[in-house]
């Protein structure tokens, strides 16, 4: 029977904890607490080494691995790689996106590697793995079809339609602005603190911790002008206005209120918890607005407030250099795509003859 084997630099597994046994360094009745200290410390620095996000998808694509193996009879690891070729051939004949494929695979090797075998990938005999995914990338080419963006035009029409004064309705309007505006990533809409945002006179700044461009960590300051159309300054002071009145009777220390989400889950009677909004939140909010304004909701998505920044910006004449600068896209080719699309029928060839 197939068993999910413990991630060392994840404190939970799909079928629960399981432990992991650690070298003998030192009799274990002589380890010296200082270097069990060191031992967690190098534990935080190998779960730091990929995003949250990066973790809880591995966790998920390791659990459907664990599955197909208990159902074939096979242990998970150490696995060959043709075992993995028949896995991968299993996902593709599913559905699964090529893509999606690759990082099962992926998360597969860094399973083995946390325990100490080589990943299926690396293994001499790994030809046949990579020649299965080749014919699957292949297999599945299909236009790239992406959701609709929320433009500006689209967004406010969007923000119309949250009618109202009431806590969610402030929260609801920040958020598709903010997200917009910063041409933010769902995960990084509900990653957002308290302490991400500085107040401007001519807007605002955003700081972004590592995200799924930046796993250096290096952060990044995103610039956020005022606005006199969508206003993403002023919406988001009136929703955290409105949370500072609420919480008048409410005492924390200065870190403990810059560690607050900027984006605060709210119950079904609207009542304000101190959890952040769940990235499917942010997904359901942008659906709902976008079909109370007419839209087609199955066209739009999270990743439309980002799409939509940069397609009105390219529509505006932006250049790729500035739009890379709120975006943080480590190449230019995608916001390329995105100049092209705009400049279709801009200066056309044919616009003299035809």
């Amino acid at each position: 029977m197939a068993q999910l084997l413990q991630d060392p630099t994840s404190d939970e597994v799909p079928n629960g904890p399981v432990e992991t046994a650690l070298p003998a360094l030192v009799p274990a009745e002589g380890m010296l607490a200082v270097l069990q200290e060191d031992i967690e410390r190098a534990a935080g620095y190998k779960k730091a080494a990929r995003s949250a996000a990066t973790h809880r998808a591995y966790a998920s694509d390791w659990a459907i691995y664990a599955e197909w193996c208990a159902s074939r009879g096979l242990p998970p690891m150490p696995a060959h790689p043709e075992q993995i070729a028949a896995f991968v051939a299993n996902q593709a004949h599913a559905g699964a996106k090529p893509s999606t494929v690759e990082r099962r695979v992926a998360a597969i090797g860094h399973y083995h590697r946390a325990n100490n075998f080589p990943a299926p990938g690396a293994h001499p005999e790994a030809g046949g793995l990579r020649e299965a995914l080749a014919g699957i990338r292949n297999d599945k080419k299909i236009k790239k079809t992406r959701k609709d963006a929320a433009d500006a035009s689209a967004l406010r029409e969007m923000l119309a339609e949250i009618e109202g004064d009431g806590l969610r309705q402030k929260r609801d309007r920040a958020l598709l602005a903010i997200g917009m505006a910063a041409a933010l990533r769902r995960s990084e809409i509900v990653a957002l603190k308290l302490e991400s945002i500085g107040v401007l006179d001519q807007g605002l700044e955003l700081y972004l911790g590592t995200t799924k461009t930046d796993q250096s960590g290096e952060g990044a300051t995103i610039a956020i002008p005022e606005g006199t159309r969508i206003r993403p300054k002023a919406l988001l002071l009136e929703w955290i206005a409105a949370v500072r009145t609420l919480e008048t009777d409410i005492v924390r220390t200065p870190a403990e209120d810059a560690a607050m989400p900027l984006f605060r889950r709210l119950t079904r009677r609207d009542q304000l918890t101190d959890d952040p909004m769940s990235d499917k939140a942010v997904v359901r909010l942008v659906k709902r607005c976008a079909a109370a304004a007419g839209y087609d909701a199955t066209k739009f998505a999270g990743h439309s407030l980002r799409a939509g920044f940069l397609t009105e910006a390219a529509s505006q004449g932006a250049t790729i250099f500035k739009m890379q600068e709120v975006s943080r896209h480590k190449t230019v080719q995608i916001l390329v795509d995105y100049v092209r699309s705009a400049d279709r029928f801009r200066d056309h060839a044919g616009e003299r003859f035809l």
